[in-house]
């Protein structure tokens, strides 16, 4: 079993729980995910690392209730346990594997969307503690949707925040925030962006236009988390690639995001429907007629 030693509600359907899992905490690196199962009939839930710390053995994770599981995890308190919670799993962030002089040459920009914060924040924080500068810009629709604002200004060089609604920071996404940079005349040798499907698709739009190479996180379509069911599969230029074992990095530029949007959508449905099993139980008659 492993322990929940912390929790905390972030934002409205945003928890952030620490984790006691040592063997995950000695070997995992930014980028890297888990897969947590609550119980015996617990549906299988990959995860990315939000924060480690190898000396007390933890795992930070931060999800968002979408479905019957998720909501079923927002139940757990500190000292409920996990039955299983499997790690690290997927392909570390690249830039670990840089050469530190390298990276310190580069200007680098984080581009994080919503819960996609959370996998952003381990390799900012990394990139700090090996001494290279980078910006991060954070989007959400509104200021009570932000989250791990504090946590992401102590390690980030410069961080701008967007609120499509304006209620906080600059008024607009991520991506208008990255043009009125550039036009500003700031500009990026290197693009990190991670968050919903849609907000990376259009990040890449710009960054091609602007000529910034671009690095994109995949996680949004992981359903089982190690290859087996095929639902993570994408085209990356030419080639068939699976988000959690070939990733869940990649090149944003070459990933055919039409195609991973559509493939995405077919979950939707069976989410819906275990989220009314759940919360009508006993009451809940199958109307629909796909329930079992």
């Amino acid at each position: 079993m492993y322990p929940i030693t912390k929790r905390e509600k972030l934002a409205d359907k945003i928890y952030l729980m620490d984790v006691k899992a040592p063997r995950v905490a000695r070997y995992c690196e930014p980028g890297q995910f888990v897969i947590v199962k609550i119980d015996e009939t617990g549906e299988r839930i990959p995860l990315t690392i939000c924060d480690y710390d190898r000396t007390e053995g933890t795992i930070t994770i931060v999800f968002q209730i979408v479905g019957a599981s998720t909501e079923r995890m927002a139940g757990l308190k500190e000292g409920d346990a996990f039955q299983d919670f499997v790690g690290p799993l997927g392909c570390a962030s690249d830039l670990v594997h840089k050469e530190t002089e390298e990276l310190k040459k580069k200007k680098i920009l984080f581009i994080a969307g919503g819960v996609g914060t959370a996998p952003v924040y381990p390799q900012v924080k990394w990139l700090h503690e090996h001494g290279v500068d980078c910006d991060v810009i954070m989007g959400a629709r509104n200021k009570e949707l932000l989250i791990l604002e504090d946590a992401m200004r102590d390690v980030a060089t410069n961080l701008y925040v967007a609120t499509d609604d304006g209620s906080y920071g600059f008024h607009g996404t991520g991506t208008a925030q990255l043009k009125e940079l550039y036009d500003k005349g700031i500009r990026y040798d290197h693009c990190v962006a991670i968050g919903p499907m849609i907000m990376m698709k259009f990040v890449c739009i710009l960054t091609k236009e602007l000529g910034i190479p671009t690095i994109v996180s995949m996680n949004p379509i992981m359903v089982d988390g190690t290859g087996m069911c095929g639902a993570c599969r994408l085209l990356v230029g030419d080639e068939v690639k699976f988000a959690c074992v070939d990733g869940p990095e990649f090149d944003g530029h070459l990933v055919d995001f039409d195609q991973a949007i559509k493939r995405q959508s077919q979950y939707k449905t069976e989410e819906g429907r275990a989220m009314l099993k759940l919360q009508e139980g006993d009451t809940h008659h199958g109307g629909c007629g796909n329930c079992e």
